[in-house]
């Protein structure tokens, strides 16, 4: 039960209720219709990251998927809410790397999105023996990983949005969906 693939997607839902501002997240990210199992952060070995639409189509309703799912909400009135996933890949494909979620408030997409990537790079090179200081930026820290040659990428997908000026729930969602089948 290795997963294949993976792709990433990202939504907004806004609702007087909270459990429906998630819902419409979901239906925005084009996964309102599976029931998801959040699992930790492991991007499996050999596992190809393909665009949304790709991953969409592997998709039925009713299904059971398994997803990194990172979601932030708030009713406060022009709150910057932001939910992010960042994945670190490494060199070596049979090895395996990782995913990270972080949710925030006040944070712009590319504050979040990097400080995700830079988690899951962190949590990569610790199992790797890279050599860093946690205290670097970073900026600093992407160069060691790039001299290492031991981790090949990271990326992330991230999604803001501002609480509704009425007051209703603004939920945000960002998730790494895993796809089982060839």
């Amino acid at each position: 039960m290795v997963p294949k693939k993976m792709f990433f997607t990202k939504g907004v839902g806004k609702h007087k209720e909270r459990l429906t501002s998630f819902e419409l997240a979901l239906r925005d990210a084009g996964i309102a219709s599976q029931n998801l199992v959040r699992v930790s952060s492991i991007f499996p070995p050999q596992c190809k990251l393909i665009p949304r639409k790709e991953g969409l189509t592997y998709l039925n309703p009713g299904e059971v998927v398994f997803a990194v799912i990172a979601e932030n909400s708030t009713r406060e009135p022009h709150r910057l809410v932001v939910s992010s996933i960042g994945v670190a890949i490494p060199s070596d494909r049979n090895t395996y790397g990782y995913l990270s979620e972080h949710h925030s408030f006040g944070e712009t997409e590319e504050q979040a999105g990097e400080y995700a990537e830079e988690l899951a790079a962190e949590m990569l090179a610790t199992t790797l023996d890279v050599d860093f200081d946690p205290d670097k930026s970073w900026d600093e820290k992407k160069e060691i990983y790039r001299i290492s040659n031991k981790i090949v990428r990271t990326s992330n997908v991230t999604q803001s949005a501002v609480g509704d000026k009425r007051g209703k729930w603004t939920t945000t969602i960002a998730a790494a969906v895993l796809i089982l089948e060839e």
